[in-house]
């Protein structure tokens, strides 16, 4: 053995290895009786139920990572654990990178930075911008939309080869419209706080400092909805306008970049775009609502983590 060609005493053997001298015995005696020295493998039978279980969920859904696969098993009555789903997916490689979840943390950083008093309802804040894709054929285009700060709802995509003001001004026309249909009345009725006095909330419209922003067919189209107040984030601040941004990221590599090969017109791209919105209101979990979907908290406000207290229970919407 090493310690005994060294000529070296057990208890500084054990210091120079890191081992307790309790171990270095039983460790000695097993290799004396010709055991096996290899821990394992254990049974590991929770793993095992729903290892097929969480790779089908994870095949239909790549680019999710284990939490979010373990919440949509949870919701479709499949009783297992996070820890458990990830050790079944880590069984087959089929976990995210490991930066996977790093770098949703930066970006959530990003986001809690944007209101010092974060939204408490749907319909308080909008942030708006452009993004940019181009198609197989050659065409690039600019997809123009609007989601809602609280509940992360997409509201509906404006796709053109231009980002003008125009356009702008059409992609929130289309939330207004989606907004106005969700709620089943006219956009300011939906913003009445004061029934009796007829007081209303305005929506913050949140965008960047882009040419389309700063324009006048910009300003007077939010001059003429009163409902409406334009607010403009920092020059190069694109973490105020977060929750924006972050969707189109998920827009992309979570869908768009993996059909890529399928988008070839405009007509694909619309196609693909309103399929994947569709995925992203009312299927997918998001971490930030308490693994909600966007739907299940804009028709339930007080779902939001941010309306429960330090132990779980509800607090009364102020």
């Amino acid at each position: 053995m090493i310690r005994q060609d060294a000529a070296m005493p057990v208890s500084r053997f054990c210091t120079l290895i890191g081992i307790p001298r309790r171990t270095y015995h039983r460790q000695l005696a097993r290799h004396r009786a010709g055991e096996e020295g290899v821990k394992g493998p254990w049974p590991a039978p929770a793993v095992e139920a729903v290892e097929p279980i969480a790779a089908k969920y994870a095949a239909d859904w790549p680019a999710w990572g284990h939490r979010k696969i373990h919440a949509l098993m949870m919701v479709d009555g499949h009783a297992a654990s996070a820890s458990t789903v990830e050790r079944a997916l880590r069984r087959r490689s089929l976990l995210q990178p490991v930066d996977y979840q790093g770098e949703r943390r930066e970006l959530a950083k990003a986001r809690k930075a944007a209101f010092a008093q974060p939204p408490t309802r749907p319909n308080e804040v909008w942030q708006l911008d452009f993004s940019e894709y181009e198609t197989t054929t050659g065409g690039i285009w600019r997809l123009a939309g609007v989601t809602d700060y609280f509940t992360k709802y997409e509201h509906g995509w404006h796709i053109a080869p231009t980002c003008t003001g125009t356009d702008a001004i059409e992609a929130v026309r289309i939330a207004i419209a989606e907004a106005e249909r969700l709620g089943g009345a006219p956009l300011a009725q939906l913003l009445l706080t004061d029934p009796d006095t007829g007081q209303t909330h305005r929506i913050k419209l949140v965008t960047d400092n882009g040419g389309a922003f700063k324009g006048v067919a910009f300003a007077k189209f939010i001059a003429s909805r009163p409902e409406l107040l334009h607010i403009r984030t920092r020059a190069k601040s694109p973490g105020q306008n977060g929750v924006r941004e972050r969707s189109f990221g998920s827009l992309k590599y979570e869908h768009l970049y993996r059909v890529h090969e399928q988008i070839a017109t405009v007509e694909d791209l619309y196609r693909e775009a309103e399929a994947y919105r569709v995925v992203f209101n009312q299927i997918r979990p998001h971490e930030a609502l308490g693994f909600h979907r966007p739907v299940e908290v804009l028709a339930d406000p007080l779902l939001h983590p941010i309306h429960k207290n330090q132990t779980g229970d509800l607090v009364p919407q102020a």
